[in-house]
């Protein structure tokens, strides 16, 4: 790993650890234990280190997701992999650092809402037609409708204003959301998988 990967990636835990604006760039110094001219040297401003760090998140993420869809046995895992990811990334990331994003860092947060409208939903759409290919999902739904409907969703279950935390179990939200409608769109086949899952992971 080059000096400049484990920048990114140690400044990357402090921001998901404590959000972005709550360290300014001579706590980064220090907390990153780098010499002010090698930080200037690797980022012009801050909000330059912030894109890198989200180009770097992104890119890491693309590769978890590949190693979890090799892992999977059949779509309706493979469905259910993706979206359990992403609500484990949301419950070890610390909620001030995308409303950071997305307040302070509009090149950023650009390319963070291109990886989820655009990569992720083409993720799903084609995990979801592959099921659609193999007869666990069927074949008179709306991809674009479902797949759309499935990121909206997961917007939605990591909204604290909608389910706060301290008062829902984010395990029960997910299984009140996702059970359902996955198995909705499920054949019978897919549908018992569906139950499977959840029973096997105890959600």
């Amino acid at each position: 790993m080059t000096l400049l990967e484990t920048i990114l990636e140690e400044t990357l835990s402090i921001f998901k650890a404590e959000g972005i604006e709550a360290n300014s760039e001579e706590d980064l110094f220090r907390k990153l234990d780098i010499r002010k001219s090698t930080y200037h040297e690797l980022f012009q401003n801050k909000a330059e280190l912030v894109r890198q760090v989200v180009l770097f998140d992104i890119d890491r993420q693309k590769r978890a997701l590949a190693q979890l869809l090799a892992d999977a046995q059949n779509p309706v895992e493979e469905i259910m992999f993706l979206i359990r990811n992403g609500v484990t990334q949301m419950q070890n990331t610390h909620p001030l650092y995308l409303t950071d994003v997305q307040q302070h860092y509009p090149e950023a947060w650009a390319l963070l809402q291109d990886y989820l409208d655009n990569y992720a939903q083409r993720l799903n759409a084609e995990v979801i037609n592959r099921g659609i290919l193999q007869g666990y999902f069927r074949k008179d739904i709306n991809l674009q409708l479902v797949t759309k409907i499935i990121l909206e969703q997961f917007y939605m279950m990591i909204n604290p204003a909608v389910f706060p935390p301290e008062r829902y179990n984010l395990s029960e939200v997910f299984r009140s959301i996702y059970l359902y409608y996955v198995r909705g769109i499920c054949t019978e086949q897919g549908g018992k998988m569906a139950e499977e899952y959840f029973a096997q992971n105890n959600l």
